[in-house]
């Protein structure tokens, strides 16, 4: 199991459990239990980096475009592009990051994705064209991009089984209110002018460099590769096989693809569909984007230790199918017309958010639980890699669907998520 420094400690503490059927203990639910399980792994010092990765997703979406255009001058086509080359090259750099994890890093990986992050803060400070924005946004997207990794191997190995699932959807939980809050802060910076936004970039620069000390400092390893006992193979041709678990995770990294377009749902699809096909007023779209966050910071945590006993793949595949049912009662919402039809899709988020809720709180809870120790970096960069492809596609491929109508958008959509959901479900080990 893990270890922090050199000698075996006590399993970090957790919230206190409650009895279920079969003698299986669960984390209980509520504020404190949030509480208990945000310093699960790695106790306040680990939590208080949570909270600034949090507030820096928040905030990195559109602080950095804003920045670019407000402070740099830089025309908005030269600043996306800046963005998307952040984002590529934090995809490149993940499986690195899984095979650095797999040596039996924890904590280290950790810290250096807030370090790369609070060097892109600075670089960003000191930019004055289109060249240094660029290499902010590398730094950037590397280390946003390989936190979610990160992250999960810390609560990998500090915690196990149902607390694992329940540290992770408490994480998300934060991270949910971190976007929302980080986008007020970028709304409050924008009306600032320049110089709140240049003020802000130095405060993330500083938060950042704090959190990587203190993540740094809980020095959490783990055994490495080489180290974990392994069944030797029988012959050659053996010795080249891959991991059975390691492919099943990435046959279902594959079919999380259309799951990963969930997001851009809410930030570019129903906004589009609202405004420019039903021609509602954009307070709509911000009204459920709101409500969509209200109830994943309420309901996320909850639900995940509800669901506690039943197997993730079934959790998984219930989310896709409840994003299913959303799709098409977003496409039939739109057929109504005029304010109702606004309405409708508004009435029809709320399970879209449920789908989001089932979905984000078992998939990396179910890929933590399948992968070998000694290969749990791997998998958990190949899930991330494939969120952020999916990720990456989802805005031009939603966006041109759209551009054909809502007929052909909500159907693809609809069709590809059964398709990745009857896969999961078809990939739970059997007996």
């Amino acid at each position: 199991m893990s270890l922090i420094q050199t000698p075996k400690p006590a399993r970090a503490p957790s919230p206190a459990p409650s009895p279920t059927t079969g003698g299986v203990e669960r984390p209980r639910s509520g504020p404190a239990a949030l509480l208990g399980l945000l310093t699960a792994a790695g106790g306040p010092r680990y939590a208080a980096a949570l909270l600034v990765d949090a507030l820096g997703t928040g905030l990195l979406r559109p602080f950095l475009l804003l920045y670019g255009i407000g402070v740099l001058a830089l025309d908005a086509g030269a600043a996306g592009l800046a963005m998307s080359a952040g984002m590529v090259a934090g995809l490149l750099v993940l499986p690195l990051t899984g095979r650095w994890i797999d040596l039996g890093a924890r904590s280290l990986p950790a810290a250096a994705t807030l370090l790369v992050r609070a060097a892109g803060s600075v670089t960003l400070l000191l930019a004055d064209g289109v060249a240094g924005f660029t290499a902010a946004a590398v730094l950037l997207g590397v280390g946003s991009q390989s936190w979610p990794a990160t992250h999960a191997a810390v609560v990998s190995t500090l915690t196990e089984g149902r607390t694992r699932d329940a540290a992770l959807a408490a994480g998300r939980t934060l991270r949910n209110a971190g976007l929302g809050a980080g986008a007020l802060l970028a709304t409050l910076a924008v009306a600032g002018g320049t110089g709140a936004l240049q003020l802000l970039a130095g405060v993330t620069a500083a938060a950042c460099l704090l959190a990587a000390g203190l993540v740094h400092s809980l020095r959490v390893s783990a055994p490495p590769a080489a180290e974990t006992p392994q069944p030797r193979p029988s012959s050659a041709t053996a010795a080249t096989t891959p991991d059975p678990a390691l492919r099943r995770i990435t046959l279902l990294s594959v079919a999380n693809l259309p799951f990963a377009f969930t997001f851009d749902v809410l930030e570019v699809a129903l906004p589009a569909l609202l405004v420019l096909h039903l021609h509602a007023s954009a307070a709509w779209s911000s009204g459920i984007f709101v409500g969509n966050t209200v109830l994943v910071i309420a309901l996320q945590l909850a639900v995940v230790i509800r669901l506690g006993e039943r197997s993730r793949h079934t959790v998984l595949a219930a989310g896709g199918f409840a994003l299913t049912l959303s799709y098409l009662g977003f496409w039939a919402a739109g057929g109504i017309g005029g304010t109702a039809a606004a309405g409708a899709v508004a009435a029809v988020s709320v399970l879209y958010t449920f789908g989001e809720i089932l979905y984000t709180g078992s998939g990396t809870a179910l890929v933590a639980a399948t992968a070998p120790p000694h290969l749990l970096g791997r998998a958990l960069a190949r899930w991330e890699l494939s969120m952020g492809v999916g990720r990456a596609l989802a805005p031009a491929a939603l966006t041109a669907l759209l551009a054909v109508g809502p007929g052909v958008l909500w159907p693809v959509l609809a069709g590809a998520t059964l398709v990745a959901s009857v896969a999961v479900a078809r990939l739970r080990p059997r007996g």
